[in-house]
């Protein structure tokens, strides 16, 4: 495969190898993929997890949101953070 980068693009490349940041160029694009598959891989697990929120919520297995809903979810999330902390501060 064959890519053509922007003259930018090229020079950025060329003062991370000047820097020692990577030994050739083809480090540089390496890392780059990697952190864009990296960021895919997370991107697709959001949307999954976002898919199952929403299916939950067709299902009727969510909670409106109301006053007293988010008290009593702040009230729980803040007895369920004191039961890990130590007996004494």
């Amino acid at each position: 495969m064959e890519v053509h980068l922007t003259p930018g693009l090229e020079a950025f490349i060329r003062e991370a190898v000047a820097s020692d940041r990577f030994e050739r160029p083809e480090d540089a694009v390496l890392e780059a993929l990697s952190l864009w598959e990296s960021r895919e891989r997370r991107r697709a697990e959001f949307l999954a997890s976002l898919d199952e929120a929403e299916a939950s919520i067709e299902r009727g297995e969510g909670l409106e949101i109301t006053s007293a809903n988010m008290r009593r979810l702040a009230a729980d999330v803040k007895r369920r953070g004191r039961a890990g902390l130590p007996a004494e501060r």
